[in-house]
């Protein structure tokens, strides 16, 4: 650890770095450099594909011991594999398992945290990461030594998917990262976080943060004042082609996606199991010392899911202290009932966590990073 590195936190890109030289974090081939990100490491895709019969938690067994069956007939959650390495086709309602080519072998002080990539969680894609003997999901206990699987279920689209594609990430953490209101509060006052998304940007008043071991947010349904009639979300269609998501900047958006205008009350009727993708009433900033999780609100509500995709990397909406925030995307898929939002109401949250050193590497420099500057933004497999 350097001189002033912080005792708990989130490994930063030097820290994981360090872990695959030491041979803590393995894969069966070499890592790619495109794969360690500011404050995560992207998981790659192995080599089959497992159909499953439904989505399962291997509290009692090593998960490999369910998907070693001479005869898939007679198994209780394996219907069929497919071979990744050349494609494959993932039905939109079904569930999927694929062994990811990355392992672990953590030590006692290290547990780690793992969640969809942007992208991914834009396409209505639900991944959760699996590991052996354990009782929940994308939450991997300190000390795990072991193999790494994603359970994956596309919603909306029909996908295909290859061996080596990201569609997850994994944060390793150190103690307990999680920056208190109090603190976010005192940060915001020196280091702006949340931003009024306005022309001349300006910070939102210190008075105005809501918080709740978060920072609370809004929901954007009015747009932009110079448009009579902008788009403020888009709701994926039900019927559509496959999703090739190894194409980037390939689809056109309205193949796949119905643009909702500004409502004339401001107000949207989300219907039961649509997805949606709408944006934030404020930009966000993550400083570099710092890390951030979009956590779920259908808690507090109950009726919608507010997000699939939740980490925000050091310097996202910041950069090198040039940007005034960055609007935040929102993946909305309401419950059971109709569920009516208005323009600024209370929609998501946002947990901030400190990181073990500032990263060698922030989001926006020279790590592909896709949504720095973002509006209302789709996932990059669509035309812009």
């Amino acid at each position: 650890m350097t001189r002033g590195a912080a005792r708990h936190g989130i490994l930063p890109y030097q820290g994981l770095r360090r872990l695959i030289g030491e041979q803590v974090i393995r894969a069966e081939v070499p890592f790619d450099e495109r794969q360690l990100q500011p404050a995560s490491l992207d998981l790659r895709l192995g080599t089959k594909v497992y159909r499953l019969l439904s989505s399962f938690l291997p509290e009692r067994s090593e998960i490999s011991s369910r998907l070693t069956v001479l005869d898939f007939y007679q198994s209780d959650l394996v219907m069929y594999e497919m071979d990744l390495t050349g494609g494959a086709i993932l039905e939109k309602g079904h569930v999927y398992l694929i062994p990811l080519l990355e392992s672990l072998r953590l030590p006692r002080t290290l547990h780690a945290r793992c969640n969809p990539k942007s992208t991914i969680g834009r396409l209505d894609v639900f991944t959760r990461v699996i590991t052996d003997l354990t009782a929940g999901f994308d939450d991997i206990r300190a000390g795990y030594s072991g193999p790494l699987y994603l359970e994956v279920v596309p919603r909306s689209f029909t996908i295909k998917v290859k061996t080596g594609l990201s569609l997850n990430q994994l944060r390793l953490v150190r103690g307990t990262s999680t920056v208190s209101d109090f603190a976010i509060r005192t940060l915001h006052r020196t280091t702006p976080v949340v931003y009024h998304n306005v022309a001349a940007a300006r910070p939102v008043a210190s008075g105005d943060l809501r918080t709740a071991r978060g920072l609370f947010l809004r929901v954007d349904l009015h747009g932009p004042e110079a448009e009579s009639e902008p788009i403020v979300g888009y709701r994926a269609k039900k019927n559509s082609h496959v999703i090739d998501l190894s194409k980037i900047g390939h689809y056109a958006a309205m193949d796949f996606w119905e643009p909702i205008r500004r409502h004339r009350n401001d107000s949207l009727l989300l219907e039961p199991e649509e997805f949606y993708i709408l944006a934030s009433k404020e930009r966000v900033r993550v400083p570099p010392g710092y890390a951030a999780e979009m956590v779920a609100y259908e808690a507090a509500c109950g009726e919608l899911r507010t997000h699939y995709a939740g980490f925000f990397d050091p310097g996202f909406g910041y950069g090198h202290g040039e940007i005034c925030g960055t609007q935040v995307v929102l993946e909305v898929r309401p419950h059971d009932v109709p569920f009516q939002i208005y323009d600024g109401q209370t929609f998501f949250k946002v947990v901030y966590d400190k990181m073990l050193e500032v990263p060698a590497q922030v989001y926006g420099s020279a790590l592909g990073s896709s949504y720095q500057q973002q509006g209302l933004t789709l996932s990059k497999q669509f035309k812009a």
